[in-house]
């Protein structure tokens, strides 16, 4: 396979790349793990020659607290539930950290730019780093396999070390913080003096959808970290970008408008009844399974309609939800349109971005929403 071979002090090891299908049949697994309807991920029986690296992670992985059973459980759930609703976002954009005993030959090409052929080994790799994320994508792709295909997986390979050396990297990786996400990171925005105020008013509206009692998407919002146990149907920074892509358009205004914490809730209150109209217009396929209707792709296509209405028939406040669900009674004569099985094929699309315009254009000619004109992004 094509590799690139990186050196840092003493040390040569290599990065390269592998779908899910490739990788989960090259790696070996030292701990059992269980999804909620795809069974379970049995340990891999240790090579005939003693392991100590294999036996060392195991051995932690069962002692450690944080691996136990249930909670190892729950941490592959919430990954697994990432890959579901992470769009634009890379579901995996940190390497998984592999190891194989055997000394690898590598073949550099002659342009010195270090890539060149890697020979794979003859064994299954160790997992130094990235356990319960392969955990979560061998669920994730038995489930959606054709979604799987589109997923490359970054690797860094060491190879031909001792094992003392890949038991102290597995200690190193595991004891350090973990780095900042995209989800904490628009919790920040109102905390940070350097973030644009646009993007600090649309993570308002975010945490109100988020936390808000009256919030068809309270704790449906993956934050990456949030205590609620309910499935999440999308992650926050998806939703985020969203509502941004509509703030940012409007902020001019917006600003003229003083930019109050009364005027984000204002929009929030849009999303809110949009929502809620929605919600009562597809009342028997809302949040079911089998539908794409709380997916991702078809929430961000109705914060999209949420912004033409908003911008149509914003007034009165009081009874809006009401009145937007008899707007789009229409809606109900589409709900076959969004049932999960062939839902791409109806929505075909070269990606995501595309797939929403395509859901926002047809909601909003169902109900005759004129499009809004938008300012150059």
């Amino acid at each position: 396979m094509i590799a690139t071979q990186i050196r840092q002090k003493d040390a040569v090891f290599y990065f390269a790349s592998y779908s899910p299908e490739q990788l989960l049949q090259k790696v070996r697994f030292s701990s059992r793990y269980y999804g909620d309807d795809a069974g379970s991920i049995q340990p891999d029986a240790p090579p005939e020659q003693p392991d100590d690296v294999a036996q060392f992670i195991a051995r932690v992985e069962r002692s450690d607290r944080a691996f136990q059973r249930d909670l190892s459980h729950a941490k592959v759930k919430a990954i697994r539930n990432f890959y579901e609703t992470a769009v634009s976002q890379p579901p995996i954009p940190g390497t998984v950290l592999l190891f194989t005993p055997q000394a690898l030959r590598f073949d550099a090409w002659s342009d010195g730019s270090g890539v060149g052929q890697l020979r794979e080994p003859e064994e299954k790799y160790l997992i130094i780093d990235g356990q319960h994320r392969l955990a979560a994508l061998e669920f994730y792709a038995r489930t959606h396999p054709e979604e799987a295909k589109n997923i490359r997986v970054p690797c860094i390979i060491f190879d031909g070390r001792s094992e003392d050396f890949a038991t102290e990297m597995f200690v190193i990786i595991n004891s350090t913080p973990t780095r900042i996400n995209k989800s904490h990171l628009v919790d920040l925005y109102e905390k940070v003096s350097w973030a644009d105020p646009d993007r600090r008013f649309a993570a308002d509206i975010t945490e109100q959808l988020y936390r808000a009692e009256d919030s068809p998407l309270r704790f449906r919002i993956n934050r990456l970290g949030g205590r609620s146990r309910q499935e999440k149907w999308i992650l926050q920074a998806e939703l985020f970008n969203e509502v941004h892509r509509w703030i940012r358009q409007e902020w001019p205004g917006i600003q003229q408008a003083g930019a109050t914490k009364h005027h984000a809730h204002c929009y929030y209150l849009a999303l809110r009844d949009l929502l809620k109209a929605a919600a009562q217009t597809w009342s028997a396929q809302w949040g079911q399974p089998g539908w794409m209707i709380t997916k991702p792709v078809t929430l961000k296509a109705l914060v999209r309609v949420a912004a033409d209405l908003t911008a149509q028939d914003p007034l009165p406040v009081e009874g809006r939800a009401e009145r937007w669900a008899q707007r789009l009674a229409p809606w109900a004569e589409l709900a076959e349109a969004f049932r999960a099985e062939g839902f791409y094929a109806r929505f075909p699309a070269k990606g995501q971005t595309e797939r929403v315009t395509s859901i926002h254009r047809e909601l909003a000619a169902a109900i005759g929403l004129r499009k809004r004109m938008r300012a150059a992004e």
